[in-house]
């Protein structure tokens, strides 16, 4: 084993304000007041954000590729590997369902689009028509042959995390199957893991500077007053993703041993990372990197995170069918349980491979509605203005739940360490991003 390049400082050594989340929050905080007061600069702020969200993007490629290959190389037995994709799976089906499930229930006890009686011949159509046809264009069969990538470049040139990990796999498995022959790859592969997580460690010190960007953007633009509007469906949904956090995703961490108040607290610098951006891809290479220092091994990381970007999408199935209810309640459409059911089934489907981006739940929601025609498209531009602001709680909901994912995974598959995993949970590991030590493979 070969120790890490710099050992974690203590905890309670570190002034509070030198604490990552102390500085984003600081962060979103000016953001807001400045794109409140100030709009017109506050909207100028947006490159910020969007440098950020690109300079993070950038690393995102190598990250999944070294964690992933190496991870895969180093096991003994690559049926485990597939046990770690099937059990990925059955729980990503499972939570997703339920989620969506969860949403259904929630618009017809509350109903809140009921009593605005809107005629969808009066709506402007023309801001939704681009993602309507973004939809359009989105097929089951074409997501599945967008897996597998061009060239192996492109998959890397584009960045797109599932192609990036189909190549991944592959040559982690030929690695593995190299043997001694393919022993100075993964030697390479390791000592490259460290530059690697060194840059997004430094990275990160320039989170503060695009949370503040993309919140004084978001403010600035969209005003704080376009929350007032349809306050009770944006308050609807964050309650409704808060309780199935704190219920349905507690209830599974109680079950394998653990407190899901204590996993929020362990990644409370990438949640709030994803509230400042809306993207959830801001905060994938330090979630994975925390993951596998609080004791989950890096084969069932770097397989469960990234796949779970795409297919663990547990906010935006529960806006999905929010939503959809709400345009059906406020457009006076009626909706049998058929009806209801058929959207259920289609959102199944459509939900999955919505990337972790932001706008990418309001496409996804756009190709569910163009299947089910008994809910007017055209009702989607009555949310389209707070669609900003909804996406920050589908992007957190989307983290916690796949944080609590590659946990229980690692469980079940004897690759998570107690020791480390309870140390991590009671917070007395370091909160800033650290190089992982380099395991040689078994």
């Amino acid at each position: 084993m070969i120790a890490p390049i710099a050992a974690a400082e203590p905890h309670g050594k570190l002034p509070f304000y030198r604490h990552l989340y102390v500085q984003v929050l600081t962060a979103i905080a000016a953001g807001i007041l400045l794109g409140h007061f100030y709009p017109q600069l506050g909207a100028s702020m947006q490159p910020l954000g969007d440098a950020f969200i690109k300079l993070v993007r950038m690393v995102i490629a190598p990250v999944i590729f070294l964690t992933v290959a190496t991870g895969i190389a180093g096991m003994s037995d690559l049926k485990k590997f597939g046990r770690v994709v099937g059990k990925s799976f059955i729980y990503f089906l499972t939570f997703s369902t339920l989620a969506l499930i969860v949403g259904l229930i929630v618009s017809n006890v509350l109903q809140p689009g009921a009593g605005m009686h809107i005629d969808p011949a009066s709506l402007d159509t023309k801001a939704v028509s681009k993602y309507a046809a973004q939809a359009h264009d989105a097929t089951v069969v074409g997501f599945l042959m967008n897996i597998i990538p061009d060239t192996i470049v492109g998959a890397f040139a584009k960045g797109d995390i599932l192609q990036v990990l189909f190549f991944s796999v592959i040559f982690g498995i030929a690695l593995g199957a190299s043997g001694e022959r393919g022993r100075p790859i993964v030697d390479f592969l390791q000592a490259l893991t460290t530059p690697i997580f060194r840059m997004v460690a430094l990275l990160m010190k320039f989170a503060p500077i695009g949370a503040f960007g993309a919140m004084a953007f978001t403010i600035g633009k969209y005003g704080i007053g376009t929350i007032a509007n349809l306050a009770f469906l944006i308050g609807t949904f964050y309650l409704t993703s808060l309780l199935f956090v704190l219920i349905v995703l507690g209830a599974v961490a109680r079950y394998n041993g653990f407190s899901i108040l204590a996993l929020i607290r362990y990644i409370k610098e990438e949640l709030l990372l994803v509230l400042g951006t809306s993207s959830s891809e801001a905060a994938l290479p330090g979630l994975m990197n925390k993951m596998e220092r609080a004791g989950c091994k890096r084969s069932v990381v770097g397989l469960v995170i990234p796949t779970g970007y795409s297919f663990n999408l547990d906010g935006t199935n529960i806006y999905m069918t929010l939503a959809a209810l709400f345009i059906a309640q406020a457009t006076d459409t009626s909706l049998s349980l058929g009806d209801q059911i058929l959207l259920l089934l289609v959102a199944m489907l459509s939900s999955k491979g919505a990337a972790g981006i932001t706008g990418a739940g309001f496409i996804t929601l756009a190709a569910t509605l163009a299947v089910v025609p008994s809910v007017p498209i055209a009702g989607m531009a009555l949310i389209l203005g707070i669609d900003r602001f909804m996406s920050e709680c589908r992007a957190l909901t989307n983290l916690v739940g796949n944080a609590v994912a590659t946990v229980v995974v690692a469980r079940w598959e004897n690759e998570l360490d107690p020791t480390k995993f309870a140390a991590a949970m009671a917070g007395q590991l370091s909160e800033d991003i650290e190089v992982p030590a380099l395991q040689a493979a078994e």
